[in-house]
């Protein structure tokens, strides 16, 4: 007996401590207070234990899958879960077919599916007759807009719910919970504590991870911002070349020109650049942004980023 649960503790120190720190409860998450608060459509069901198929779209490390999985403690169905990454169509199949024996027995299946976005329009129409007769409660988590990812088919059976990106004051709280669930402090000072929340860029899981390797440094001195830089790999901030991270840094950019806040504009335009925007495709941007400005009609632009640059009149 003591070797199974010596065997058990082993595994379970062995799982990161961004999983072993997982809300076991809807009361212990973080940074989602719009969607748990008191009287909420989604609050009330998770009194009733009743459930609509719904799509969480929001960042990495913010809680999509915690809260899938909680919905799932929360209820009576049968949970299964996978990723559009390595499912196929197969896999789908099977999981319908037992569903609907389970779903005959007087049992439904809650579906968890990560990365819904990566199944393609076919794959997401085999979901529509499950949904639709209540055979499963599909929980979808993506990163990409729903709007463009998803079927509307799709949509229009699920509830989408936004959640946040973790605010600094949130990471701080999951910070402190790390420290009393190891038992020690972390060897930071608040300022560097601060500077790692702001690494972290709204990603929780990122966040732990990174403490999880401070806890394990061989030190007992407290470690400044600037040491914790040269510790850190350089995280780049959230960003992507074609989708949402892409258009929202460009649109916070447009609103940070217009309303003549430089402090905000030189934060995007650095923000960008850091992430590995390419600069012609920025110039682009603002060149086109000015003569909007100025009243003046927007000259015709090639597709491409940088045949765009090359192409303009300066």
């Amino acid at each position: 007996m003591s070797a199974t649960l010596f065997s058990a503790l082993e595994n379970d120190n062995a799982r990161p401590l961004a999983d072993r720190l997982r809300p076991k409860d809807f009361s212990e998450v973080l940074g989602q207070e719009h969607l748990l608060a008191e009287g909420s459509l989604f609050a009330s069901s998770i009194k009733s234990g009743n459930f609509p198929s719904i799509i969480f779209w929001g960042g990495a490390g913010c809680g999509k899958t915690t809260m899938a999985r909680l919905i799932a403690g929360h209820s009576d169905a049968i949970f299964v879960s996978l990723s559009a990454i390595s499912s196929a169509t197969a896999d789908l199949r099977k999981v319908f077919e037992k569903a609907e024996i389970d779903h005959e027995a007087g049992k439904r299946t809650l579906l968890l599916i990560d990365e819904i976005h990566r199944f393609n329009r076919s794959q997401q129409d085999l979901f529509l007759p499950y949904i639709e007769n209540g055979t499963i409660i599909l929980i979808g988590a993506t990163t990409e807009n729903p709007s463009f990812a998803l079927n509307s088919a799709l949509l229009s059976r699920c509830k989408v719910l936004i959640l946040n990106r973790l605010s600094e004051e949130a990471l701080l709280k999951m910070l402190a919970r790390a420290e009393d669930f190891v038992g020690k402090k972390l060897p930071l000072t608040e300022e560097a504590k601060l500077t790692l929340c702001g690494r972290a860029d709204g990603d929780g899981r990122y966040l732990l991870n990174m403490a999880e390797e401070i806890f394990a440094l061989p030190t007992s001195e407290e470690i400044d911002s600037k040491k914790l830089i040269e510790l850190m790999a350089k995280r780049r901030p959230s960003y992507d070349k074609s989708g949402d991270g892409h258009y929202n840094l460009i649109s916070a950019l447009h609103k940070s020109l217009r309303g003549s806040d430089v402090d905000a504009a030189l934060y995007w335009f650095v923000r960008m650049l850091d992430a590995g925007e390419e600069p012609l495709y920025i110039l682009s941007v603002l060149c086109v942004l000015q003569w909007k400005m100025l009243g003046l009609p927007t000259p015709t632009l090639c597709c491409k980023p940088m045949q765009r640059a090359r192409h303009m009149s300066f």
